[in-house]
């Protein structure tokens, strides 16, 4: 099927900076500019007159700013993806900008890839939620129902991160991947399975008194109101998350069972559930990929963890996980290593996906502040490739005919 035009209205109130970017999108056959606005009250009027995929939006006008802008009409029209631009790049303006709902923030000037980009990206999105939310071109017809079975609502998906290697990043990327993954109208848990020494919580500066042992425990009662208790609802993000016990335990026997049954019951609640994992093939580990839809496994430049790589995959085939369900990525690459994805790949026979840039600054900082460095600092090489990384998962998703 032929991909659809993203249709996006330009939001500013600078005569030369609307020209711009205008002349930025007019060769991309794939974006397509159907209005124009000056000021934040003017895009509300152009959002609901005209129902864009994709609102380039400028932070500071007249009348209205564009982060207040961009909430209003997230909540009049919901299915619209909002790109703010500004010349600010301060990490607090893009914390604002997500809490209200925008998709994707960059500093202007944008450069021309990083912009169409951003919008093609936006554009996938707001078709998909266009279509689930059935509002397309003026029907009205029901909001799908954002809680469980009973309402017919669509099984969430399983996202397990995975390295058979300690040491690979699979918590850094399951934080990040999360953060790609959420927008204002999908629902996204990011579960800690790590019962030994899980830091999923400390990534995201969070502390909260319960853990996944609070759900265990109730396991055969669970309901909506127990899971909302138990869950650390992060506010910058918006994502829920289910934590390891703040004390090690020594727990992980005879549980996989119940462990089986609580991602069953959060599948009826969230859109994506993101599964960070130890390198041990623990019970729950095992339990988490018997049930993934799909499986992050992670692998560096190394012998060991290309050789464990390997071996997993061997276990994997004789298990019945199939490789497509297998995602295969390569954190931390540095191209000065001659061991390149691609080698490994044809030496794996499985495809590489995304290969992670080494990062060893921004991404290091990014874990000792708490903040992922999705939240601030998208356009970083690393955020670029856990973007893509998202974007393959949807593409996956859409491809199996089952939407998320």
């Amino acid at each position: 099927m032929t991909q659809e035009k993203t249709l996006v209205v330009v939001v500013d109130d600078t005569d030369e900076s609307r020209e711009m970017i205008l002349r930025m999108l007019q060769f991309d056959s794939s974006i397509e500019v159907i209005g124009t606005a000056k000021t934040g009250l003017e895009a509300i009027d152009a959002a609901q007159k005209l129902k864009p995929d994709v609102m380039i939006m400028d932070i500071n006008m007249p009348d209205m700013d564009g982060i207040t802008a961009t909430e209003s009409i997230r909540k009049k029209v919901p299915f619209i993806q909002v790109v703010i631009l500004s010349v600010q790049s301060d990490a607090n303006y893009m914390r604002r900008a997500m809490l209200a709902g925008a998709r994707d923030f960059l500093t202007k000037p944008p450069l021309i890839d990083e912009l169409t980009s951003a919008i093609r990206r936006a554009g996938v999105m707001a078709q998909e939620e266009r279509a689930k939310a059935n509002l397309s071109f003026g029907s009205t017809g029901p909001l799908p129902s954002a809680m469980g079975g009973q309402t017919g609502r669509l099984s969430g998906k399983v996202i397990v991160v995975y390295s058979p290697k300690g040491g690979c990043g699979t918590t850094t990327i399951t934080t990040n991947l999360a953060i790609a993954l959420k927008d204002p109208i999908n629902k996204v848990a990011l579960v800690d399975s790590n019962l030994m020494f899980g830091d999923v919580t400390v990534f995201f500066n969070e502390h909260g008194k319960n853990n996944v042992l609070d759900l265990i425990d109730r396991v055969n009662d669970l309901d909506n109101d127990i899971i909302s208790d138990v869950m650390i609802k992060n506010k910058v993000t918006g994502i829920d998350i289910l934590a390891a016990p703040s004390q090690s335990q020594f727990v992980d026997n005879g549980i996989g069972e119940s462990f089986s049954k609580i991602l069953d019951f959060l599948k009826n609640i969230y859109d994506y559930i993101l599964i960070d994992t130890t390198a041990y093939l623990t019970e729950i580990v095992q339990t988490c990929l018997d049930v993934a839809d799909y499986i992050v496994l992670t692998t560096i430049q190394d012998i060991p963890a290309i050789k464990n790589t390997n071996q997993f995959l061997t276990l994997a085939d004789a298990s019945g996980i199939g490789r497509d369900r297998i995602i295969f990525v390569m954190n931390r690459y540095d191209r000065r290593i001659a061991i390149s994805p691609e080698r490994i790949g044809e030496s794996l026979k499985l495809p590489f996906a995304v290969a992670i840039p080494l990062d060893d600054r921004i991404v290091p900082y990014s874990v000792n502040r708490g903040v992922p460095f999705m939240i601030d600092n998208k356009s970083i090489p690393a955020a670029k490739a856990i973007l893509s990384l998202a974007d393959q998962i949807r593409e996956r998703i859409k491809k199996a005919g089952e939407p998320a």
